[in-house]
């Protein structure tokens, strides 16, 4: 299925992820005129967006046809927004949600429909290159086909059968980006520390963190073990600097350690 097959698609919360989905789809092939923008506060750059794509941008979706319903609000203000939305969802409608820690059934019962996909995308979605997972236990094959090519848009899609898998998504990928965001700051400071200055730290920083990720995109069979082994000579210096960030105490258990804590983080949101 591709994207000029699908629609009308009505995107409640048009933020950062909503509105880097929404650039995905119209550059992969969705029609304009088949795209509802739904924000009580939209800010310039979704204002921008729709004005130039010719996409409509309300306030509710009153009055619009819904196919696929996509909330990107967050997770603090799901139930107000499904009770807002309720009345647009009908018999023909595909939810799918990235609201970080809601349950497929909370979303079920507030919208009063079995077809939905529970999903977490992560920002780099905003340049095709992001990752989602997904879920959805009471979907057709045609809803999947359907997410796949909304997801897809942005980037890579995995389904599960188990849903609290999502909450691991959210914590691994879905949060993922800020950890290695943080790395190269603290990447940075360490190289402020060795004589060079703020911007010149910073560009050794990126650039090194850009080029691994180049690395691993051009050599995909080759695993991220390999990858490092590849770039340590023995009694080296990146050997030295590997035996601290190996050791029992180093960078696996602190990832490990904050992985836990954004899941768990994401399934109290649920609970909220």
């Amino acid at each position: 299925m591709s994207l000029s097959d699908i629609g009308p698609v009505v995107l409640i919360g048009a933020g950062k992820m909503g509105l880097a989905l929404a650039r995905g789809w119209i550059a992969g092939g969705l029609p304009p005129d088949r795209l509802v923008l739904c924000d009580p506060k939209p800010a310039d750059a979704t204002v921008a967006f729709a004005a130039e794509h010719s996409v409509r941008l309300m306030e509710k979706p009153e009055g619009v046809l819904v196919h696929v319903l996509v909330l990107a609000v967050k997770p603090q203000m799901i139930h107000e927004v499904m009770a807002q939305v309720a009345p647009a969802v009908g018999a023909q409608t595909l939810v799918v949600s990235i609201a970080a820690g809601i349950s497929l059934a909370a979303i079920s019962t507030s919208l009063g429909t079995r077809r939905v996909v529970r999903t977490m995308p992560n920002t780099p979605a905003q340049v095709g290159k992001g990752i989602s997972g997904a879920v959805g236990l009471a979907v057709t094959d045609r809803d999947r086909a359907t997410t796949d090519a909304l997801l897809g848009a942005a980037g890579q899609v995995i389904w599960f059968d188990d849903e609290s898998k999502i909450d691991g998504v959210t914590s691994v990928s879905g949060s993922g980006p800020a950890y290695v965001f943080y790395m190269v700051e603290a990447l940075a400071q360490a190289a402020e520390k060795q004589g060079f200055n703020p911007e010149q730290a910073m560009q050794l920083a990126r650039a090194t963190i850009i080029g691994a990720a180049g690395l691993l995109e051009a050599e995909p069979d080759t695993s991220a073990s390999q990858l490092r082994i590849n770039v340590t000579s023995p009694k080296g210096t990146t050997a030295a600097a590997l035996e601290v960030l190996m050791a029992e105490d180093g960078l696996a258990p602190l990832l490990d350690r904050a992985v836990t804590a954004a899941r768990l983080r994401s399934e109290e949101l649920g609970k909220a």
